[in-house]
């Protein structure tokens, strides 16, 4: 081993020694660079040529007839000299040759030459060795390799953050659309990147959308198109949306405002917003919906609304695509208003619009309106007077059913009222914090979901009257107060005797878990009848804790949203957006908990039906008390007497001792 280390060292001197010998006869050559050829750079590059095939690229490059030095002009010399700062190699020496190609480029989208590292190269879309012409498809410049050559960069999620770049992924949009299916299919005349936004014809020159001369600017975008769709465009020109986009405005749509940008789907596909099931909603609703538009042309509002209710809309709706949408009578390109003669829903055109579908319809049917709320739309003046009679029927004998029943309801609230003997269940007291928790719970539940769902029937029946919205913010939050003033109430209440004894009733017990489960095995049949012992049953003890954990959530979650301007102050971020979370939810949750819970025990439970009367009077029909809680009816009619006999000294008290 020994021997093996001394040989090594050896050799390290030897060679050691051979480069510094060699020195100085390397820098006496590097003080005399030495010229040279194109031919001498294969003697240098021979391995490099071998692993990236240069001489293949060239001898089918567009450039195969160049040398090296005609691009590498800073390589003359052996050994090579530092490039200048610019350089020439790379663009530079492109924009020697190709110079209304470099006057072209001076920017790439909203990125100007210079100023940014990013900005793709010559050989970021050409290549380098391997240029080849448009022309074929192996070019990185073919349009069925364009998409990727620009997704190189577009669809880099890196570099559209740090350019600011709002679509993220617009090759992958493209290629599911129809211009880049056609292309991928094989037809190259379909248009792809430099189509679009090459200005000028010069692929070069790509300018961004706020730039007035680019082809994407907002003005552009229908002569853009319309290098392909000229008929399209003239359509358009001539319609009232092209008109008024001449005129400067930039609220009326042009082609991508309908069709879309880079991910335009054909007519036929059910996804494409100008689809026959689509365009209503998708297409013309946005604008036409908008009150600002309307106001600002002048246009009727509730286009979609009163569509959807007419015949038309209806069929749409319920999936029949052959149905007429509103391409159907107003065009599709070329829409004009009713007023133009050569409008296709102008009085003297309807009836060969109609005819389309309708082939004998009369001028006078044409004529009706299409448009209507409530079924509106084709049909005479007989269907109108069919459509008064209906609904004074049902006026008539719906309103006289519901007058039936609630007489014969009423009738069967005053027996249970009169049936004797009855039970105290609830004091006066008690009763009142019960009506003012109903009726606030009510008032908020109301008022709460027409804030939350503004455009709701629920919003318009009860505050459909101009000014609703402020009046519904202060009927929620008068009755919040409400509602927590009648919280007090009960907390103070139960530190009274009577309190107290009702918190302690209210305590779950195991034997209400037994209790629950006995109940489950009789509704399912593999028990007899059972029923609750004690005062308040596992129903009762349950809605009474879930109202103290609602009550509890509510109002601190609507105090967090009510005084939100102090909380910002002293929360964390993000703490009343939970806030209003837990507060809608939880809404939803006590609304369905009272209406499923607490009205099927206390109404529609059919021993109970038509109610336990106990939240009126206070008191219950005895009967019905020993149905629910036989175990306590004993202990109930002693309070009962105790009760009455309190109340009855109240009223006329004991004589006292006579003189």
């Amino acid at each position: 081993m020994a021997r093996f280390a001394v040989a090594r060292f050896l050799a390290l001197g030897v060679t050691l020694a051979g480069f510094l010998a060699g020195l100085p006869a390397w820098g006496q050559q590097a003080d005399k660079p030495e010229k040279i050829d194109s031919t001498a750079c294969v003697s240098c590059h021979e391995l490099s040529a071998r692993k990236t095939k240069i001489g293949d690229d060239l001898s089918h490059s567009i450039h195969a007839s160049l040398a090296c030095l005609d691009c590498h002009t800073d390589k003359g010399t052996m050994p090579h000299q530092p490039a200048a700062a610019k350089g020439t190699a790379g663009s530079e020496a492109c924009r020697a040759c190709h110079t209304q190609e470099s006057a072209d480029y001076q920017r790439h989208g909203r990125v100007a030459l210079g100023s940014s590292q990013d900005l793709p190269s010559c050989s970021s879309c050409h290549g380098s060795h391997e240029i080849l012409p448009s022309r074929l498809q192996l070019s990185k410049t073919h349009p069925s390799n364009l998409p990727a050559t620009c997704g190189a960069c577009h669809e880099n999620l890196d570099m559209t953050a740090k350019h600011d770049i709002l679509i993220a992924t617009p090759v992958q949009i493209y290629n599911s659309s129809v211009h880049g299916r056609a292309t991928k299919g094989g037809v190259f005349v379909a248009a792809t990147c430099s189509d679009c936004h090459s200005t000028g014809g010069s692929a070069h020159k790509i300018l961004g959308p706020g730039d007035p001369t680019s082809t994407i600017s907002f003005n552009n975008i229908p002569a853009t198109c319309g290098k392909c769709h000229k008929g399209v465009e003239s359509d358009y020109r001539e319609g009232i949306h092209g008109r008024r986009a001449a005129q400067g405005e930039t609220d009326v749509p042009v082609c991508t405002t309908c069709h879309g940008e880079h991910g335009i789907l054909s007519p036929s596909d059910p996804l494409s917003p100008v689809s026959r099931a689509r365009v209503a909603e998708a297409t013309c609703a946005p604008c036409h919906d908008s009150a600002v538009l309307n106001e600002k042309y002048g246009l009727p509002a509730g286009r979609l609304a009163t569509f959807i209710d007419s015949y038309h809309g209806l069929k749409s709706k319920a999936g029949d695509t052959h149905v007429a949408n509103c391409a159907s009578c107003h065009g599709v390109h070329r829409i004009l208003p009713s007023s133009d003669p050569s409008s296709t829903i102008n009085a003297a055109n309807l009836q060969k619009t109609c005819g389309e579908c309708h082939p004998k319809i009369s001028a006078r049917l044409a004529a009706a309106p299409i448009h209507g709320v409530t079924g509106e739309g084709l049909r005479t003046h007989a269907a109108d007077i069919v459509e008064k009679i209906y609904i004074i029927a049902i006026v008539l004998i719906i309103g006289g059913m519901v007058v039936h029943w609630l007489l014969d309801i009423w009738r069967q609230i005053l027996k249970l009222l009169a049936r004797r003997p009855q039970v105290i269940r609830m004091t006066p007291s008690e009763v009142w914090q019960h009506t003012l928790l109903m009726l606030s719970f009510i008032a908020l539940v109301i008022s709460g979901f027409a804030l939350r769902f503004s455009d709701s029937w629920v919003s318009s029946f009860f505050f459909g009257w101009e000014g609703g919205f402020g009046l519904r913010g202060t009927v929620h939050r008068v009755a919040a107060v409400v509602f927590s003033l009648t919280v007090i109430w009960h907390l103070v209440y139960l530190f009274t005797p009577r309190g107290r004894r009702f918190f302690v009733d209210m305590i779950p017990l195991w034997e209400d878990f037994r209790f629950f489960w006995d109940r489950i095995l009789y509704n399912l049949g593999f028990k007899g009848h059972v029923t609750s012992i004690r005062r308040f049953s596992y129903v009762e003890k349950a809605e009474y804790w879930a109202l103290v954990w609602g009550t509890a959530v509510m109002i601190v979650s609507g105090l967090l949203l009510w005084f939100d301007n102090w909380f910002i102050q002293h929360l964390p971020k993000g703490a009343l957006d939970i806030a209003l979370v837990v507060h809608y939810w939880e809404a939803w949750l006590a609304t369905l908990a009272i209406a499923i819970w607490h009205l099927y025990s206390t109404v529609f439970n059919p021993h109970v039906y038509p109610m336990n009367p106990s939240w009126i009077t206070g008191t219950m029909p005895e009967d019905m008390y020993h149905h629910e809680h036989p175990g306590h009816l004993e202990e109930a009619k002693r309070e009962t007497a105790e009760l009455i006999r309190k109340q009855a000294e109240r009223i006329a008290p004991p004589a006292g001792p006579e003189p």
